[in-house]
């Protein structure tokens, strides 16, 4: 309590700058370690109007800069709708963003009525997914924007893949499941993903989002497709941010919709010059990036439990299970992978 107390007046003090305030709120929390407030000002030009403060650890021996704001620059440059940074506090660790409002896209698709309009609402988030990934590569930033976007310098190799492999080993299988593997059978995982991530690692890259889910895209009165939670960018495959949204834990799709979406976004990439020729191998990177993906965020959910003590994402583990099996079912040379990871889940 008084570590928020002394956050809420560092905060004041910091808006106080620039704006008179009417009301801070404490808005509810995600998965990560960021806390967020929404801000009522009295800005002299434009009245009273909402702004979110996003607090964080003190960046001020960082440059005055960070992730999140080397990306927004960049992102925003280059024409990709995030939210305007409009003042920062380092020694702080506040950053004062415009207000995109409270609907994710996860609400609007909860809140369609149709199939129709849950099609277009998917299909507007490729839109935004396209233009992503065909404008913010590195051949597409200036050299002062290049050298300061560290997310240019990493990317999904077959290491760090594997490394998130293990993350859902550990906290999924091992602490929270406290499961044993027997020695060949520990074999079998390691053999099945360290093929399926050396695969994913020779795909053609491009500046992914890294977690481009219904959750992180904020839909605006004024429907705006609005991309948040982007400070973790890197260059990996197209088919990383894609089975991020298509294969999402917190919204499940039938594989005629995901298959149709997927050649909707083949069908707009190649629109803006970047074509995939090859659509059974498109479509084999795809299944297996999304195991790769998915089996990542179990983990995840898992770690959440683990280190924060925070249960809320175990039920999307379940799902999120259901999408790595039936994607390893489509391919027989995954077989042993499957079953074990299958065994050890339930038994």
């Amino acid at each position: 309590m008084e570590a928020r107390l002394n956050e809420e007046q560092g905060m004041q003090s910091f808006i106080e700058r620039s704006r008179g305030i009417r009301s801070i709120e404490k808005m509810p929390g995600d998965a990560s370690t960021r806390r967020y407030y929404r801000v009522k000002a009295q800005d002299e030009n434009q009245g009273i109007r909402s702004l979110v403060v996003m607090a964080m650890e003190p960046f001020q021996d960082k440059n005055d800069t960070i992730p999140f704001l080397s990306i927004q620059k960049h992102l925003k440059t280059r024409g990709v709708d995030v939210p305007t940074v409009l003042d920062f506090d380092p020694q702080n660790g506040f950053i004062m963003l415009e207000d995109l409002g409270d609907t994710t896209l996860l609400r609007s698709l909860q809140d369609a009525s149709t199939l129709a309009e849950e099609k277009a609402l998917f299909q507007k988030a490729i839109d935004a997914l396209v233009n992503l990934h065909v404008s913010t590569g590195p051949h597409k930033a200036d050299t002062l924007d290049e050298k300061a976007i560290e997310g240019f310098k990493l990317r999904f190799d077959q290491e760090k893949l594997m490394w998130e492999v293990n993350f859902t080993i550990e906290h999924f299988y091992q602490k929270h499941l406290q499961r044993k593997f027997s020695d060949s059978d520990y074999k079998i995982i390691q053999d099945g993903f360290q093929k399926i991530c050396s695969e994913l690692e020779k795909e053609p890259t491009v500046f992914t989002h890294r977690d481009y889910h219904s959750r992180n895209l904020m839909v605006t009165e004024d429907h705006r497709y609005s991309m948040i939670d982007f400070q973790d960018a890197r260059m990996g495959p197209a088919q990383y941010d894609l089975a991020s949204l298509l294969r999402d834990s917190y919204y499940r799709l039938s594989e005629p919709q995901i298959s149709g979406l997927t050649q909707y976004y083949r069908e707009q990439m190649k629109s803006r010059g970047a074509e995939f020729k090859d659509i059974p191998h498109f479509e084999r990177m795809f299944d297996l990036m999304s195991v790769q993906r998915n089996f990542k965020a179990i983990g995840s959910f898992a770690s959440f439990l683990n280190r924060r003590g925070n249960p809320a994402y175990l039920k999307f583990i379940g799902n999120t299970f259901e999408n790595v099996r039936q994607n390893l079912l489509k391919y027989p040379e995954f077989k042993q992978l499957r079953e074990v990871l299958y065994h050890y889940y339930y038994f």
